[in-house]
């Protein structure tokens, strides 16, 4: 499912709301949580599960076209863990 489809969704489960307020509301949601992982925050949606920003240490790479070492630098990447309410209904229980 991509933003535009979720808003569809929402939107038709929800006569009483205009489709640009969905929208809104969904970037809305969007940009909090983006915005809390810039600032290093973790980001909890209880049942659903969790963001949170990862540390990689700035590393030795190869350069896979050459075979050339390469330095990675220190980067931050983002993480997300299930919770338990989306992880047993993806196995079925």
């Amino acid at each position: 499912m991509i933003r535009s489809e979720l808003i569809e969704t929402i939107a038709s489960e929800n006569p009483h709301l205009y489709q640009r307020d969905v929208e809104r509301i969904v970037n809305t949601i969007f940009d909090r949580i983006i915005e809390a992982m810039a600032n290093g925050d973790r980001v909890e949606l209880r049942g659903f599960g969790a963001f949170s920003v990862k540390r990689r240490d700035a590393r030795l790479g190869r350069n896979p076209r050459t075979g050339e070492a390469v330095q990675v630098e220190e980067k931050h990447v983002p993480f997300f863990k299930t919770g338990k309410l989306l992880r047993d209904r993806l196995n079925g229980k």
